[in-house]
């Protein structure tokens, strides 16, 4: 067919599907479907996914927050309900890698475009490049949410961006989008999605708590991985075998556990009760480690402090602790609305044993509280870097900045637990971070300015409450241990924790 012929060939076939350029000598082909035809009702999985990402854009929401409610809110079934939940979550995780590939194929800065634009687009991209979805449906679907979410015009932007995004595979991405740089954190940036201050962070991380840097793309793999759901039943309050007759399996890090991968768990016998809960096995550990530990100086074991206990599933396990021991849990967290949330999670608990209070952990350090408490946790406001698996957005709000002040808040909470407790007490310092700064070195300050206070073997504390074959990485330091569990490792959040005493 000439050139004229062509530019003369009617712009619909009989039937008013419309004709695309065509390819080099390829001959133009119609579309699939006439404009009357064409979809414009958005997928209620997608659609759920798309007014996530929007939340979390738009308003600073948390897609763990926000997806629950949603899919409630559009009663999707359980296999419409873990597609929206992977197609959020995993656009969330990949977003740096999705806007690296974007900005390359958009004719403007990315910050220029139509937020919800550049959601669609991000959603299109996991579709296409992370996911088990035909690239026609990928585009299809997209395309028809778009027009239905945002409008006609703007989803042909979406449908020409996505269409190259199509043209190539992952790796063939991630080798363009490397083939300039000699910097391996900027390449490990690009190819697993995270920020580069936070993947030299993590670098510095595994060394400072004695494991290999040769680590690191394992870390950042497993970071990006769907964390399965963990249950913990509260000890002597609840059983797992109600949960595991609904389809959960036994917990293999932690005892009283299991892991849930069959939709919506509050569907699991005990949850709405609060006698199960959801919870990390990371933090199960840490929370029985401060428990079980034996006091260095016998005496007394009644009181117990959770300093900063929002939102309380720590708060929760204690307490049940607590009541097997006899003991009484002073519950603290400052904001009022996390407050209300310590107390949700202690409902299922029989209230004579523990209380809220809204201090500001600090002033626990003052002469009024000194020495009254016997066990005191410490999970101090932090990072958060440990649980970017389950937050997919955090890791694009944190910034290196942030560390400073949350390291001084934290020794400043350390130290006012120091005076809390009693001789021969024990203080667990927990954080969901296993950055240098929020770890090892708050602990190595904190003990140089304390004569008195004496490091456990935190890691013996650690391996001591959890299921045989679970070795926790820690450092050794003052004659003690830490403990730092990590996501590629042990399966859990990485968190960290160090165990100390006060001594006469």
């Amino acid at each position: 067919m000439s050139e004229h012929d062509r530019h003369n060939e009617p712009r619909r076939n009989e039937a008013g599907r419309t004709r695309n350029r065509g390819q080099g000598d390829r001959p133009r082909q119609y579309s699939q479907s006439a404009p009357g035809q064409r979809k414009r009702a958005a997928d209620p999985a997608r659609l759920v996914a798309f007014k996530v990402l929007r939340e979390v854009s738009a308003k600073d929401a948390y897609a763990n927050l926000v997806l629950p409610k949603m899919i409630r809110e559009h009663q999707l079934e359980k296999r419409d309900a873990g597609f929206a939940t992977e197609l959020a979550y995993g656009a969330l995780r990949s977003q740096g890698f999705y806007d690296a590939i974007l900005s390359t194929l958009v004719d403007r800065p990315l910050s220029e475009l139509d937020p919800a634009i550049l959601d669609a687009l991000r959603l299109g991209a996991h579709q296409l490049l992370a996911m088990r979805v035909p690239k026609h449906a990928a585009l299809d679907e997209t395309v028809s949410l778009a027009r239905a979410q945002i409008g006609a015009g703007p989803s042909g932007l979406i449908n020409a961006v996505l269409r190259k995004v199509s043209l190539q595979e992952p790796e063939q991405w991630v080798a363009q989008l490397t083939a300039a740089t000699t910097s391996e954190s900027e390449k490990l940036s690009i190819e697993h999605s995270h920020p580069d201050w936070i993947v030299r962070a993590l670098r510095g991380a595994l060394i400072a708590h004695g494991r290999e840097a040769t680590e690191l793309s394992a870390l950042l793999e497993a970071d990006n991985l769907a964390p399965v759901v963990n249950l913990v039943a509260l000890p002597g309050l609840g059983t797992v075998d109600a949960a595991l007759e609904a389809g959960a399996e036994p917990g293999t890090l932690v005892v009283d556990s299991a892991t849930y991968k069959h939709g919506d768990v509050a569907r699991v016998p005990g949850v709405r009760e609060g006698t199960i809960r959801v919870q990390d096995a990371g933090s199960q550990l840490v929370a029985r480690a401060l428990a079980n530990v034996e006091l260095p100086v016998p005496g007394e074991d009644t009181y117990w402090l959770d300093l900063c206990a929002g939102p309380g599933g720590k708060a929760a396990l204690l307490g049940a602790l607590a009541v097997q021991r006899d003991a009484r849990l002073t519950a603290n967290e400052p904001t009022e609305h996390r407050a209300r949330l310590v107390e949700q999670s202690m409902s299922a608990v029989p209230g004579d044993f523990w209380m809220v209070t809204t201090k500001d952990g600090r002033d626990y350090g003052t002469e009024e509280f000194a020495g009254d408490y016997d066990r005191i946790m410490v999970d101090a406001p932090c990072s958060g870097l440990g649980s970017l698996r389950r937050r997919p957005e955090s890791r694009w709000r944190k910034q290196p900045r942030d560390i400073p002040e949350l390291t001084s808040l934290q020794g400043e909470l350390l130290s006012a637990a120091f005076s809390a407790v009693r001789v021969g007490g024990v203080i667990g310092f927990v954080t969901c971070s296993p950055h240098m700064a929020e770890t090892r070195l708050v602990v190595e300050d904190f003990l140089k300015s304390q004569p008195n206070a004496t490091l456990l073997d935190t890691g013996a504390a650690v391996n001591a409450v959890a299921l045989e074959g679970f070795p926790a990485s820690g450092h050794e330091l003052a004659g003690g241990s830490t403990a730092q569990l990590w996501p590629h490792v042990h399966g859990t959040d990485a968190m960290f924790m160090a165990i100390i005493t006060k001594t006469a």
